[in-house]
């Protein structure tokens, strides 16, 4: 089977992920086909938090359960003859759509969770073989994804590794604030030269809070210093945000499908630029295709699902129903959730989490002072006394004041735009908001 996938592998594929085009704009999705497509959703919640779990319309719900189907039917001929040449035509798309040099360098694994697993894994395997030394440096950021730091932790500093974040600070006003700390988080790894930076690990647009980080700047900086390899973990990348391999220049990235491409659950890419790196990443599953490439090994670790993998040509197809396609979405989406975020700071006398410029389909809403917002536990608190009480379903996010502050805006709310979305929900979200202040409501209030 690995001769086999190593065949389709040449350019030859590469027509497979043209997109196709639009004769007139008569032939773009309409508004009540876009409803349609999401019915299935929760009509009585305000669902503003695509950022989290993502959303597939019907169309492609349907192409999976037919792939699924399929499956059931006569297994092994769907194995056979079915599975790997349609993960690779998957592959071929997501090539073109990331502008990879080559589909070799494209690998898809469950979630973007996974990809980092499969990245540090190799950090750790340096470590204990010792290609790199005891205290040597691993970089991420403050706002890198919880799960990520803590794979970090398993694998590098479990290794031997010395993990230094960069301090960032929020709200954030310029990339210039990012590539300074950035720098002196760099100078710490190096240690007047007694130590080595081995990978640093950079978020192309941060979780929580809510920011797209200058990664092509931050990715170029670590050329200049002699940072061995860079990973970009962009869960929120394909679909939000513009991502383009050979401009961006990492070792590593990964971008879920399923958060902002409109796949189902769970799929994403994992790209490793073709260099000798690449030949020792393996999947965390060892099966049978152990040894062929990582691409590889993650089309088959065992009996499972892949139809998520599969439908990615017809998720395509679906972006491609709107004008200007994936590029046209992401466009109006950044329009909309900047609207509607300033909509909110503004009836609520507060402020954006950072300039229009630096946020994609995602924003973070200073929430007002009064609401006491004084832990984290507080913001899971006020999340689910939103969703229970008001419809509202939004990630709140927990700023710790300064020594000197007082009186600072301490709860800050990430709020998303979709294709799906209504101005209504995010009225709703304001409007609960506003009734809790009128209340003379305050987290404590809630009980624990």
């Amino acid at each position: 089977m690995a001769t086999h996938d190593h065949h389709l592998n040449g350019d030859t594929n590469n027509n497979l992920a043209k997109k196709p085009k639009l004769s007139s704009s008569s032939s773009f999705i309409t508004a009540s086909e876009i409803q349609s497509e999401f019915s299935h959703h929760d009509p009585s919640v305000a669902r503003i938090n695509n950022g989290s779990f993502g959303s597939c319309p019907a169309s492609i719900v349907k192409a999976q359960q037919l792939l699924q189907l399929q499956f059931l039917r006569q297994p092994d001929h769907f194995y056979f003859n079915n599975l790997k040449p349609g993960i690779l035509e998957s592959r071929t798309f997501i090539k073109q759509l990331i502008n990879a040099h080559h589909v070799d360098e494209v690998s898809i694994v469950d979630n973007a969770t996974t990809a980092a697993a499969i990245v540090l894994q190799r950090t750790a395997w340096a470590f204990a073989e010792g290609r790199f030394d005891k205290g040597d440096v691993a970089i991420m950021l403050h706002y890198a994804y919880g799960a990520v730091k803590k794979s970090i932790e398993a694998y590098v500093t479990r290794a031997g590794g010395c993990v230094i974040e960069v301090q960032l600070p929020f709200p954030v006003n310029s990339n210039d604030e990012i590539v300074h700390e950035f720098r002196k988080a760099l100078e710490r790894g190096k240690e007047n030269g007694r130590r080595r930076v081995r990978l640093a690990v950079i978020d192309h647009i941060a979780s929580m809070p809510s920011v797209v980080i200058p990664v092509k700047e931050l990715v170029g900086i670590c050329r200049e210093e002699g940072v061995d390899q860079v990973f970009v973990d962009a869960a929120h990348g394909i679909g939000c945000t513009d991502v383009d391999m050979q401009d961006i220049g990492a070792d590593f990235y990964t971008s879920n499908l399923h958060k902002w491409f409109f796949c189902p659950p769970s799929v994403a890419f994992l790209y490793c630029r073709r260099s000798p790196s690449c030949l020792d990443l393996h999947h965390l599953v060892v099966s049978h295709e152990y040894g062929n490439g990582l691409a590889v090994e993650s089309a088959w670790i065992g009996t499972r699902d892949y139809s998520a993998q599969l439908v990615v040509p017809k998720v395509l197809e679906f972006a491609n129903r709107f004008e200007g396609g994936i590029d046209g979405i992401k466009k109006r989406n950044h329009d909309n959730v900047v609207e509607m975020g300033q909509m909110l700071a503004k009836a609520w006398g507060t402020n954006l989490g950072c300039p229009p410029e630096m946020c994609a389909s995602m924003i973070m809403v200073g929430l007002p002072a009064s609401l006491g917002i004084s832990s984290e536990l507080d913001t899971m608190k006020l999340r689910t006394h939103l969703r229970d009480n008001f419809g509202v379903e939004v990630p709140i996010y927990y700023r710790a004041p300064k020594d000197e502050e007082v009186g600072v805006i301490t709860g800050y709310a990430r709020i998303s735009y979709q294709v799906y979305n209504k101005v209504e929900e995010y009225i709703k979200f304001k409007d609960a908001v506003n009734q809790l202040v009128c209340d003379g409501f305050t987290c404590a209030l809630l009980s624990k």
